[in-house]
């Protein structure tokens, strides 16, 4: 049998390769609008502004907050309305009390050395509060300053740790006000003792916290100084407080806040000036409107001092 010419081979591969006649009478059908809608991405938003991303980020942390606030006080209004309630509603609280609301400073005075109450004439309720703050400051103080060293030394020596931790635990759960007699009998004044019981309140979860994290300090850091043969000073601010600062700060944190709680028992019981004596004053001249203001008060002031450690806290562990 002969093979195929070339020129039959040229006439096969043209008619191969010649695109097919269309069939008659076929319809074209649409590609769906929806399937093409679908396939399609969605257009990108409009870049926000850096003022309106802050702004946003203000209401995300603040709205919350306020719109609790608006339940509370509007819930605590519903139910104390009534003529006969015994507790006085938020708007009998701002009609009684306008005045200590609304000029909460009298009696205190800013200069370049300091913020000074006046011994004399009325007081407002900022002044008692500034009064309570700096025995605070003072007692707070020495409590950390000591409670960081006592608990450096609890964590890193094992004989400390053994001879002074069980004294710890036990001297710990005696409440605050027990300990007002003994400060009593020991300076007998009423200010150094309520330092004192400052002091002795705040000094527990300073110590605790801060041997806590002395003892989980991984090994790799202690070896680590050794090898670099550094000083106690370099072993402490390079290997040890970057080490050892959220555990410390947080013993700071609850040890500021049980400050708060003491100053505010210590002065009620006796007497004489800051914001325990103010509560404690307001209820024995049957003023609770007063008290209640003052309650929201030491509520806020615990809060600012709980974050100004709690920021000095991030800043501390940024440049460790």
């Amino acid at each position: 049998m002969s093979s195929p010419s070339p020129l039959q081979n040229e006439s096969r591969k043209a008619g191969a390769s010649a695109p097919a006649s269309p069939v008659t009478g076929a319809t074209v059908v649409p590609y769906p609008e929806d399937a093409i809608k679908r396939r399609q991405l969605p257009p990108l938003p409009a870049p926000m502004r850096a003022w309106e991303e802050r702004l946003r980020a203000i209401a995300a942390n603040v709205l919350p907050t306020t719109l609790m606030l608006i339940a509370l006080f509007g819930f605590w209004q519903m139910l104390c309305s009534s003529p006969d309630a015994t507790f006085p509603s938020p708007l009998k609280v701002w009609q009684d009390s306008n005045e200590l609301i609304m000029h909460p400073f009298t009696g205190v005075t800013v200069d370049f050395k300091g913020v000074h109450v006046s011994e004399e004439g009325v007081v407002g309720i900022a002044g008692h509060i500034v009064t309570s703050l700096k025995r605070v400051l003072m007692g707070y103080s020495i409590a950390a300053v000591l409670g960081i060293a006592l608990g450096i030394l609890v964590g890193q020596s094992i004989f400390a740790y053994r001879a002074l931790d069980p004294l710890f635990q036990v001297l710990r759960t005696v409440p605050p006000l027990a300990w007002l007699p003994i400060s009593l009998a020991i300076f007998q004044q009423a200010q150094p003792s309520t330092i004192f019981l400052i002091f002795i309140t705040a000094i527990w979860p300073v110590i605790l916290n801060t041997a806590a994290g002395v003892q989980t300090m991984p090994a790799a850091y202690v070896n680590v100084g050794k090898v670099l043969q550094l000083n106690p000073i370099e072993y402490f601010t390079k290997i040890m407080l970057p080490a050892t600062v959220p555990h410390m700060f947080t013993g700071l944190r609850i040890g500021v806040g049980m400050s708060w709680l003491a100053i505010v028992a210590a002065e009620m019981v006796q007497g004489g000036t800051g914001i325990g004596f103010f509560i404690w004053d307001s209820y024995n001249s049957s003023l609770l409107t007063d008290t209640i203001v003052a309650l929201i008060w030491i509520g806020l002031v615990g809060f600012a001092l709980d974050r100004i450690v709690a920021f000095i806290g991030r800043k501390v562990a940024r440049t460790a």
